[in-house]
């Protein structure tokens, strides 16, 4: 009996480092399964429009910068609604020397992977933009990450251009948070007075450009057909490329 007990611990001990072994395997597959852009895009939500927009105005024109995980994606669905002139993947939160997708992909600039959206006021207001952000851009209950992209880059963020902007947005989160029109908190940040910087040219109308590229097809097609879906009044068929006003 005195044998008996080691080798019993040791068959015992084998087996637990088998599954840990085993564990181990599915957590490894599963993330490089994400970090290859395998896990589909979720279902738009549906959501109420705005309670508190900007007031219509004569102004043509008027800017609105979006931060909500990779730019090829919040890029693509902007330029596929009607009223927008203008959208333009970049750089915001942090400073010009280190706007450039090297430094930001390090997750550590400060900088957000962002969308800057020119649009007629005229057409479509700053609050139904917001409604279209939350509800097609990207996921805003998601902290630091989106989708398959993680770190601080990918943060889910409005950054004003005006006061009015600002105010707007503070109490649309405030109403979809009271009204629970997410599972979870809305973890969307806003960041004032920062500057915007273009991309480098090879990630402009990159959704456009690569329409089979494995990331797109699982990511952000997919969106494009949820804005067709859930706001068919506002999808235009021929998006408004940066490239064509070059």
């Amino acid at each position: 009996m005195s044998r008996l007990f080691p080798i019993s611990r040791r068959v015992l001990i084998t087996a637990i480092l088998g599954i840990a072994a085993i564990i181990m395997t599915r957590t490894v597959i599963v993330r490089a399964g994400i970090a290859a852009g395998s896990v589909a895009q979720e279902k738009a939500r549906v959501i109420p429009p705005a309670a508190v927009d900007e007031p219509a105005g004569q102004a043509k024109s008027e800017t609105a910068v979006f931060a909500g995980g990779c730019f090829w994606g919040v890029q693509g669905v902007f330029q596929h609604v009607k009223g927008v002139s203008r959208a333009v993947s970049g750089y915001a939160g942090g400073r010009k020397n280190t706007a450039n997708y090297e430094t930001v992909s390090l997750g550590t600039s400060g900088h957000a992977e962002s969308v800057q959206v020119v649009f007629d006021p005229r057409q479509i207001s700053y609050g139904r933009l917001l409604q279209v952000f939350f509800s097609v851009a990207h996921d805003p209950t998601q902290l630091n990450r989106q989708g398959p992209d993680w770190g601080t880059q990918y943060r889910s963020t409005i950054f004003p251009t005006s006061a009015e902007q600002e105010r707007v947005a503070r109490a649309y989160i405030a109403q979809l948070d009271e009204a629970r029109a997410f599972d979870s908190r809305i973890v969307t940040t806003i960041e004032l007075e920062q500057p915007f910087y273009e991309a480098e040219d090879y990630h402009q109308d990159f959704l456009t450009r690569n329409p089979t590229h494995r990331y797109i097809v699982v990511n952000d097609l997919p969106k494009l057909e949820e804005l067709k879906r859930v706001f068919p009044g506002l999808y235009r068929a021929v998006p408004v490329l940066v490239g064509s006003m070059r």
